[in-house]
């Protein structure tokens, strides 16, 4: 298909439709300890609504990205969108911890749409090392709402309380819904509504989980994204009650985390323009491992301060930046027709891990223990998924294959050639 979007407008619009995900995680946690004394709770409990928030999140993105794939990426991100809008509204007013719940889940909910359709809408138009490029510039932009959400959230906390923070959410949320409506065209070129169609569904997934290729960069994006969601659930209880820090404070430290992110899409970028982007991954495994052993070894080597605690949070962010772009794109080269299912099926692992990471951490006393076991955990999960699951006969991400004369189609068994590192497609020569 022709672009119908340059690659520009493309990132710019992947990017403010999938922000609204981790800004609504980077806005809410300098909350929680506040939120445990305004609902009358426990910190356990409190965690429950980032536990449900991911879930909403993770199992939504199973339908919409079929749906996608059956009626067409604006529709549904359209429908996806307004239930988020109607989720912050109720957490918003919530009068009870339950009220709180509910509002949480159904912003995870609908907030799915955000990676699922941005990767699509990059699928629908561009592969090889220009989605790598879109997909890289679309982290660099949207690791700037996440680290500027933390300051401004733990300035609205200290002026005006937790409830404005969820009146933002809303506002991006309605923002986000006239970018869709008014400047963002249909880009799936052929919407078929078998595709929603339980059984298809169930067909496409299959395929995807029975492929290794697929399987090895998913697995490796979802524990380590997986990881970076469940910091959010840990680091404000180690830097707020531990480190004693207050809640700005510690919104102005998680820059230390963002920040080294947006300098990894940035080193990333330049390295593209003269490395295939598959390269970058065993680098980023590289720095992630060394951060997993300095967090397991932090309890053990050094009292538990800023530093201590951000340095290597701060390289796992870095090594996540240069893994994200050859492993999304890989992911989502072989599977035109089902782009969404694939999409959501990517995204369902990271937010899923997110999901276990934060529900597994919320099972230690101290979460400087869970600091120290869930993230390094995840990131020898990380290691091993690349390692073991390897693909047959590898192709480079950026070898060219010409639309005019080949058909692609996905291949389950893994019985054939890859794009990237990572994906099995039987070509067929089209008929003249």
């Amino acid at each position: 298909m022709r672009p119908v979007m340059s690659e520009n407008r493309t990132a710019i619009i992947g990017a403010a439709v999938i922000v609204l995900g981790p800004l609504s995680m980077a806005l809410y946690t300098p909350a929680l300890p506040m939120l445990v004394d305004a609902f009358h709770t426990t910190p356990s409990v409190m965690k429950l609504t980032l536990s449900v928030y991911f879930g909403g999140f993770a199992i939504s993105q199973l339908v919409c990205g079929p749906l996608s794939d059956a009626f067409g990426r604006r529709p549904t991100a359209l429908a996806f969108f307004a239930l988020y809008v109607a989720g912050s509204l109720v957490a918003a007013f919530a009068a009870d911890i339950n009220w709180l719940m509910l509002g949480r889940i159904l912003q995870g909910i609908g907030v799915a749409a955000g990676p699922a359709i941005a990767r699509a809408i990059v699928r629908d138009q561009f592969t090889g090392q220009a989605s790598s490029r879109i997909l890289n510039l679309i982290g660099s932009m949207q690791a700037v709402g996440p680290a500027l959400a933390p300051s401004v959230g733990g300035l609205i906390l200290g002026v005006a309380g937790w409830q404005p923070l969820f009146y933002v959410m809303v506002l991006w949320g309605a923002m986000v819904l006239a970018l869709l409506g008014f400047s963002v065209p249909e880009t799936n070129p052929n919407p078929d509504v078998r595709q929603a169609m339980p059984r298809q569904i169930l067909r496409n997934y299959g395929s995807l989980l029975l492929n290794p290729g697929f399987m090895r960069v998913s697995l490796v994006v979802g524990c380590g994204v997986g990881a970076i969601y469940s910091l959010s659930s840990i680091l404000p209880f180690v830097l707020i009650e531990t480190v004693r820090l207050t809640p700005t404070q510690f919104g102005i430290g998680m820059v230390c985390q963002t920040g080294s992110f947006i300098v990894g899409t940035l080193f990333a970028a330049r390295m593209m323009r003269t490395l295939d982007a598959n390269r970058l991954i065993p680098i980023g495994l590289g720095l992630a491992s060394i951060s997993a052993l300095g967090l397991a070894l932090l309890p053990f080597l050094a009292d538990i301060s800023f530093l201590t605690v951000m340095a290597p949070v701060g390289l796992w962010a870095f090594g996540m930046a240069l893994i994200l772009p050859g492993c999304t794109t890989t992911a989502l080269s072989g599977f035109p027709t089902m782009a969404g299912s694939a999409a959501a099926l990517m995204g369902c692992l990271q937010i899923g891990g997110g999901f276990l990471g934060s529900a597994v951490a919320s099972l230690f006393a101290q979460p400087t223990d869970a600091l120290a076991v869930v993230i390094p955990s995840m990131g020898v999960i990380a290691v091993l998924s690349y390692v073991l699951l390897r693909p047959a006969r590898p192709l480079p991400v950026s070898a060219p294959i010409e639309e005019a004369d080949v058909e692609v189609a996905a291949d389950p068994a893994g019985l054939i050639g890859a794009a990237g590192d990572e994906i099995e497609a039987r070509i067929y020569r089209k008929s003249a």
